[in-house]
């Protein structure tokens, strides 16, 4: 199967019985770079006839909507990205509207509907408000994927409930689902579609189907002949080719690099001197070297020789410095920031010279409560980072994360990272694995429930716990859990069994924080970080911890002394009253 995504697109707008085409429509077909991590995108938008602006509008949302979600950030997923540009759109149209003179008036001023489909990798997107349509073409009929957002009052009187400006906020329907090759999509405004079947797109078909813009024009003149005054407005999208479903990530590029030889110091490699050698382990090869361009300390990441012919390790190698290249953070590790061509396969990171946070564990084994607050907060800074761009961590652990010499966490290690840009291309991708160290999975991985913000609370929370106690909080159990059942079993260790100095609260925040069940902790990192800072009235008006939970070993001593001294008293009864 071929790898490349290739498709045949028409388009044709005929005005209505009026001077201005109050319709718009728009598709960007992109190459290379662009088609990998945007897809190809098609947009129809119909402006409202009562306005004498609404043709602003309807230009408006498709221009801004076709240059502005190419230029977000491409480790956004479509959804994503689609709803923020749509929404900034949505809220100009507004605005312009209540600065004008009809925002008083009903059925006035820069309002108009949007359709969008967008097929990225092997998927379809679609995007939708008002009541242009997306239909999927079949041999007998023309099948309805968006719903009509019009109120209708009676027979002759309708509005519409939704669309572009007609307030400050809009909700946006969204859809995916699997291409198929040979699929046929339509869009159209309701000046086309009130007038056409699916036989009548057939028909049309049939004397030259590779010319789909002749389709689209024949198809909006029959609306017309057959009585439609209204602007008609008609794309055509035609599936022809998809990307293989195993094919290497585009973004990720490693075609045509040769696997690295082995590094030595005073080595000159890529333009790079080998200085020494760091780290070697099954999966990679690190090594410290100097940029001679530039005079940058640098590590020189290599894959491991025994991995080469494994696609999904080679894409999660060269993942590394795709994420460190597109998340700016102080708490994040950065790529080398230099570009030259490649001859071979490796990553090229910043040098952080420091200790890693297991490292640290075992340099304080009694931290205070503030130092560990202090880390955890800039552990949590790095995970929001990643957040913002919709991408996981996904191996949160304390080896995981570098404290440099002036105190700054740094994480590291990024190629297991869920970057929901990417994960689009490959549906289903990499599910089935369980990213990361078993120790502070969350257990939702483990039920292949797959991840969140949630689950990297979790990890989060299990690092604060270890560094304060030594321990885990659920011990072993945690990397046990299979089934529900497992789950239900879970049971939390409080963490002032091994710290009784600690303050109560804090196993309340922790407790919460690492709950078996995602939806009972807290809802973002940033709230767990406050609690751990700033607990609030709850976490220091639960019950106390009973004094089995807090110290099992004096609860039984205690007991046994108690028993003890209750048989010795009944002893001396009886000898006395014999």
């Amino acid at each position: 199967m071929s790898n490349a995504l290739r498709v045949t697109l028409g388009q044709a707008s005929l005005v209505g019985a009026h001077d201005t085409n109050q319709d718009f429509h728009g598709a960007l077909l992109p190459k290379g770079h662009q088609l990998a991590s945007k897809g190809i995108a098609l947009a129809i938008a119909d402006g409202i006839s009562s306005s004498a602006v609404s043709q602003v509008a309807s230009q408006t949302a498709v221009r801004s909507f076709l240059e502005d979600y190419y230029a977000t950030s491409e480790a956004w997923s479509v959804r994503r990205a689609s709803e923020r540009v749509l929404s900034a759109t949505n809220a100009w149209l507004h605005s312009q509207t209540m600065s004008g003179d009809a925002r008083f008036e009903k059925d006035r001023g820069y309002v108009c509907t949007f359709s969008a489909l967008i097929l990225k990798g092997r998927d379809l997107h679609l995007l939708h408000v008002g009541d242009s349509r997306i239909y999927r073409l079949h041999p007998q009929a023309l099948e309805q994927l968006t719903e009509d957002h019009r109120v209708r009052l009676s027979s002759s009187e309708s509005y519409l409930g939704r669309a572009l400006g007609t307030g400050p906020h809009v909700e946006i329907d969204y859809l995916n689902w699997e291409a198929e090759v040979g699929e046929i999509y339509l869009l159209a405004t309701d000046g086309a579609y009130d007038w056409l079947t699916a036989e009548d797109v057939h028909r049309a078909l049939l004397p030259d189907s590779r010319n789909l813009d002749g389709v689209a024009a024949h198809l909006v003149s029959l609306a017309r002949s057959r009585g439609s005054e209204d602007d008609a407005t008609l794309q055509l999208l035609r599936i022809d080719a998809l990307p293989a479903g195993d094919a290497p990530h585009p973004q990720l590029r490693r075609e045509g690099l040769a696997l690295p030889p082995p590094l030595a110091p005073r080595m000159d490699f890529e333009g790079f001197t080998i200085l020494r050698e760091l780290q070697v382990s099954a999966r990679s090869h690190l090594h410290l070297a100097v940029d001679r361009a530039s005079g940058q300390q640098v590590v020189i990441k290599t894959p491991s020789v025994d991995l080469a012919q494994n696609p999904d390790y080679l894409d999660r190698f060269v993942l590394e410095e795709w994420v460190a290249r597109r998340v700016d953070s102080p708490h994040v590790i950065k790529a080398w920031d230099g570009e030259r061509p490649r001859s071979h396969l490796f990553v090229a990171m910043e040098y952080i010279d420091g200790q890693t946070l297991a490292q640290w564990r075992v340099d304080n084994p009694q931290p205070s409560l503030e130092a560990v607050r202090a880390l955890i907060e800039q552990l949590a800074q790095g995970l929001q980072a990643l957040h913002r761009r919709e991408m996981l961590h996904q191996d949160l652990r304390p080896e995981n994360a570098m404290i440099d010499r002036h105190g700054t966490v740094k994480l590291i290690d990024l190629a297991n990272a869920h970057v929901a840009g990417l994960a689009e291309y490959h549906r289903d991708a990499h599910t089935l694995a369980v990213p990361g160290t078993l120790q502070y999975t969350a257990p939702e991985y483990l039920l292949g429930e797959g991840g969140s913000q949630r689950t990297e609370l979790f990890a989060l929370a299990a690092i604060a716990y270890q560094l304060l106690s030594g321990q885990l909080p659920y011990g072993l159990d945690a990397a046990r859990v299979r089934t529900p059942a497992d789950l239900r079993r879970l049971r939390y260790i409080p963490v002032r069994h091994l710290r009784p100095d600690l303050p109560a609260w804090v196993d309340s925040v922790l407790a919460k924080a690492l709950n078996p069940l995602p939806a009972k902790r807290q809802e973002v990192i940033s709230e767990f970080v406050h609690d751990l800072k700033a607990p609030g009235a709850r976490f220091h008006s639960q019950r106390a911890t009973p004094l089995i939970e807090r110290n099992p070993v004096l609860f039984w001593k205690c007991s046994t002394a108690l028993l003890a001294l209750t048989v010795l008293v009944l002893l001396a009864l009886r000898v006395f009253q014999g």
